[in-house]
């Protein structure tokens, strides 16, 4: 907040005087002191969030100082660097296309972070990702779109809320660059899509939100015109939702248009009998039993009744 009050001061009243700034506070990246280093990105983060860096010529120096701290040994000057990346998406919104691949690498790289126990980087990736995405070029996005898929999913069931909404909303804003990926990106919809659909049941309304919105951008791509009807009319962010008549009938679509996904589907549910969150532990049995309701008898085979009575 503190770097956030200089950085608009300063943008404001000392526009002409940044460059030296800058230039002056460059080498603090390099300090022997974790203390300096953080307060310098923290400043250089906050100032690409203005226009004026934009202005003063400034971005790109202050964008290679920033992709720079990415193997710094301190986790907050990673994070707080990928923030920096993330904030030219509002500060210059209009340079972003060209250093497009070099973002988007950034904040893989972010994702991929192994040293990072409390997951601080790979969210600021995710969060700074989303804001980026609508000014990426979509070639670009393309080339890493399944394997920022993956490597988001785990994201969803994390015990940390903030993981959880912004893995899940990062995969919905993804399902906009799907088209080209099709049938490849189809399927990491089934594989997210029953746990989407139990987040609903999620204790934090953040969270639930996120999965409305993940739902209603993957309706589209999944080749149901019932079941995106059925995303866009009831999961609106304004409306209530009343959990098992919509689990009713999105079981009922989903038997109708892929009823050789019945056992997939069952076993994802499985997972979640010994779910942590008690709405979520009770909606999996309430989804098998719509799943089940709904199938064509003969595809019921398809099901291990001793796998499904003993829940594991």
């Amino acid at each position: 907040t503190r770097a956030n009050s200089v950085r608009r001061a300063m943008a404001r009243h000392a526009g002409p005087r940044l460059p030296l700034i800058v230039k002056n506070l460059i080498p603090t990246l390099n300090s022997v002191f974790d203390s300096q280093r953080i307060t310098t990105t923290a400043f250089f983060a906050e100032l690409l969030n203005s226009n004026v860096v934009n202005d003063l010529i400034l971005l790109e120096t202050m964008m290679d100082n920033m992709t720079g701290r990415q193997k710094d040994a301190c986790t907050l000057v990673r994070m707080l660097a990928l923030r920096g990346l993330g904030n030219i998406a509002s500060g210059s919104p209009e340079k972003v296309r060209k250093h497009g691949a070099k973002l988007l690498a950034s904040m893989v790289n972010g994702m991929d972070d192994k040293d990072d126990p409390h997951n601080l980087v790979a969210l600021e990736a995710m969060s700074s990702l989303s804001k980026l995405l609508d000014h990426l070029e979509e070639r670009d996005i393309q080339s890493m779109l399944l394997h920022i898929a993956i490597r988001i999913r785990p994201f969803f069931d994390s015990e940390q809320p903030d993981l959880r909404r912004s893995s899940i909303v990062l995969f919905g804003n993804l399902t906009k660059f799907s088209q080209g990926n099709c049938e490849v990106f189809f399927e990491q919809i089934l594989n997210g899509l029953v746990t989407l659909l139990l987040h609903l049941q999620d204790p934090k309304p953040e969270v639930v939100k996120a999965c409305k919105f993940a739902l209603r951008m993957c309706g589209p791509n999944m080749g149901c015109d019932g079941l995106c009807d059925m995303f866009l009319n009831h999961l609106r962010e304004d409306r209530s939702l009343h959990y098992g008549e919509f689990m009713n009938n999105v079981c009922k679509h989903l038997m109708q248009s892929y009823p050789e996904m019945l056992n997939r589907l069952i076993l994802t549910n499985l997972f979640y009998f010994k779910s942590n969150w008690v709405d979520i532990r009770a909606a999996a049995p309430m989804f098998i039993g719509f799943l089940v309701l709904h199938v064509d008898e003969d595809q019921c085979q398809q099901v291990d009744l001793d796998q499904l009575i003993s829940g594991e």
